[in-house]
């Protein structure tokens, strides 16, 4: 049974957690771990590897008004570590741990629907040069 499957927007589904192609499975079994296909259309998601992605995010936006928060505090109040601890923890972990998930989907999302795969190197034929002219 093959389907035609439409354009899904990958920001759509993405920050959904739903299937790229159907936009009706969800993509993930736990809290971070991909399932192995989608429960509704069956597409494999051994095509996905987002990395590093969703943390390297995470760190370069939400970390930042994390570590002005204790900077401020610091600076404004010369607040004990205590507080920076009883403070900054819980804003760090509220900033850092929930935009993981919807990253991780976005970022499988882009990669379906934008059809990256790992780089191949390609032989030119002895007779051209990179740099011959025409």
């Amino acid at each position: 049974m093959d389907i035609d499957y439409p354009p899904l927007s990958p920001l759509q589904t993405g920050l959904r957690c739903r299937c790229p192609r159907c936009g009706q499975g969800r993509m993930f079994d736990g809290f971070l771990t991909l399932r192995k296909r989608c429960e509704a259309c069956g597409l494999d998601y051994s095509f996905a590897d987002p990395a590093d992605g969703p943390a390297f995010f995470v760190i370069c936006f939400a970390c930042i008004p994390s570590v002005l928060l204790g900077v401020w505090l610091e600076v404004a109040f010369s607040a004990p570590v205590w507080v920076q601890f009883l403070l900054t923890g819980p804003f760090m972990l509220a900033t850092c741990i929930p935009p993981l998930r919807p990253l991780k989907g976005w970022l499988v999302a882009s990669q379906y629907f934008y059809k990256a795969e790992e780089g191949k190197l390609v032989r030119l034929p002895a007779t051209e040069t990179p740099h011959s002219a025409s």
